[in-house]
């Protein structure tokens, strides 16, 4: 059996690997930590209407203002996969829908033809998941997810992910009319 002989150099390389390791952990990325932070609807919005929905490209998170002017909240999000995805502005929820259907646009069948050419509201796989916001832009919505590894992600097609208790928790309050603004 060999062993080892335990050297100086050894037991140097060794303490330096233990006394490196809390430094190394502390280096790792800490995306969104000081960014998901609440916020102010007047920063984004002249008024505050019948209420307010930022979506935060940046920090992936969704901020809600009741037109109450008491209700907030705030939740994580996944985010559109690339730049050229992402619609950025000013818009409003136009309608909403409980287990809405999801019928795929001609860019994501050009992209997978295996996707199916609509599928049903409450469908195993359906990625609108349990309710969904449909915005002023065609193909854009505030919806639920099935697959919830995708929140905090760079994962949609241009819409924004939400958990599904998180959209049904939102979808009670948000009413036709109220203010988008993705950031």
């Amino acid at each position: 059996m060999y062993r080892s002989p335990l050297t100086r150099r050894t037991v140097l390389l060794g303490a330096s690997a233990m006394l490196a390791t809390p430094s190394l952990l502390l280096a790792q990325p800490r995306r969104n930590i000081s960014s998901f932070r609440t916020q102010a609807w007047q920063d984004h919005f002249e008024t505050l209407g019948v209420g307010c929905l930022l979506a935060d490209i940046t920090s992936r998170a969704v901020h809600y203002w009741g037109g109450d002017g008491d209700t907030y909240r705030l939740f994580p999000s996944s985010i559109p996969r690339s730049e050229d995805l992402t619609r950025r502005g000013y818009t409003e929820v136009k309608r909403k829908a409980q287990n809405p259907s999801w019928t795929p646009t001609p860019s994501m069948r050009a992209e997978d033809p295996d996707l199916p050419i609509r599928m049903d509201g409450g469908a195993p796989g359906n990625p609108l998941g349990t309710r969904a916001m449909y915005l002023g832009w065609p193909a854009y919505l505030v919806h639920g997810t099935h697959d919830t590894r995708k929140i905090g992600r760079q994962s949609s097609s241009g819409c924004i992910g939400l958990y599904n208790k998180h959209v049904e928790s939102l979808y009670e309050m948000v009413q036709i009319g109220t203010q988008v603004l993705l950031l």
